[in-house]
């Protein structure tokens, strides 16, 4: 019975953690792991003693990867409902781009770490299967989301958002890997056309982030800095960057041999013309969201999933600084490696600390807090 001193207030009930709200975006967090290993073997030379750990990193991707795939699976099993709900939603659709980079991720992993521990052939197979299946549902995703936001979602210029450029991205990440296993193809036409298949891959992401990145930029310049929560997604401009760069310089390594002259010397030429000056804009949108980031945790941006945002795209300037410094031959781009390599670890550091302590307390997990019912008299609110 209710009297007259007891407030009519229905007691909190415990948000129960499970795989209902596991969505797409947690492939982000094999991403940024898979990255700390395949950057740390671009590093120039100098930097061995790093190496010996990075087999270890790459294991724990895989394994991250396969809890992950099974979890998702769960999730679509159990909860359909919950899954559609992020497939028609234009914040959550776009991170099935993750699910395509994660594969590809672990998939370029395997063959140049990876192998140091599980074999050259098992490697090789690995690599094989899963930049197969990470190709094919990077350009799935390139095309199902940009259809599903325009004719399933309403979204204005005002929301435009860089987690827009993930599925747009992945084809981009083949593009970058696919290389690795053109000296295991047979030699002619099997050569020729995979890496002519990954030039392709590179010019469907490339004109698609031209087209979309400008609405990013004109949204945060004329609507202000995103929501705290979200601000670490700015870094996501760096992905399309580096990974460009990172994709012709493999393209041009791989060349020779397997694609006619002049068209190996012309790529070796337009690897630097590209990359040189992408990479200096990638250091300016560095600056830039660096800037953004540091507002935002000075006015209480807390941890959040969107912190591994600042991991793998820092990782794809790695490899980009480090193809530029093989194909100039300038100490400037060994330097700039290094430097953003140590971010890249400082940034994966504090991701994952952050990822292991909501898991360990099960907000990262746990629904969304209902809202009340209504303010308590005598509550309510003027602002």
């Amino acid at each position: 019975m209710v009297t007259a001193a007891q407030p009519l207030v229905t007691p909190a009930v415990p948000r129960v953690a499970g795989v209902r709200h596991l969505g797409p975006n947690w492939y982000a967090s094999v991403m940024g792991t898979a990255v700390i290993a395949t950057a740390g073997t671009a590093l120039p030379v100098g930097a061995e003693g790093l190496r010996g750990v990075l087999p270890a990193v790459w294991t724990l991707s895989l394994l991250l990867l396969a809890a992950l795939l099974a979890a998702r699976a769960l999730h679509w099993a159990r909860h359909r409902d919950q899954a559609r709900a992020h497939l028609l939603d234009p914040d959550m659709a776009p991170f099935y781009g993750c699910l395509a980079m994660a594969l590809l991720a672990v998939g370029g992993g395997a063959l140049t770490v990876g192998r140091r521990w599980i074999g050259t052939g098992a490697a090789l197979g690995l690599d094989a299967v899963l930049f197969t299946a990470g190709t094919a549902v990077g350009l799935g995703s390139a095309v199902a989301v940009p259809y599903l936001m325009a004719v399933r979602q309403r979204t204005e210029p005002s929301q435009a958002s860089p987690v827009w450029l993930l599925p747009l991205v992945a084809p981009m990440v083949s593009a970058a890997l696919g290389p690795l296993l053109v000296p295991y193809l047979p030699p002619g036409q099997p050569r020729q056309t995979l890496l002519l298949g990954c030039l392709a891959l590179f010019g469907v992401s490339l004109f698609a982030t031209l087209i979309t990145l400008p609405a990013v930029f004109a949204r945060l310049l004329t609507s202000g800095p995103l929501p705290l929560a979200l601000t670490p997604a700015v870094f996501l401009v760096l992905g399309p960057l580096g990974q460009s760069t990172t994709a012709v310089g493999a393209i041009a390594k791989a060349a020779p041999g397997v694609v006619p002259a002049p068209y190996d010397h012309a790529l070796d030429v337009f690897a630097v013309l590209y990359g040189v000056p992408v990479m200096g804009f990638a250091l300016l949108w560095l600056a830039f969201a660096t800037a953004l980031v540091v507002r935002a945790r000075r006015r209480g941006m807390g941890f959040a999933m969107t912190w591994w945002a600042l991991t793998f795209p820092v990782g794809t300037c790695v490899t980009g600084a480090a193809s530029l410094a093989r194909h100039t031959g300038l100490a400037v781009y060994d330097g700039l490696a290094l430097g953003l390599y140590a971010v890249l670890v400082a940034a994966w550091l504090a991701a994952g600390s952050g990822t292991v302590r909501g898991l360990l307390s099960g907000e990262l997990l746990a629904g969304p807090a209902p809202a009340p019912a209504g303010p308590a008299p005598g509550t309510g609110r003027t602002r």
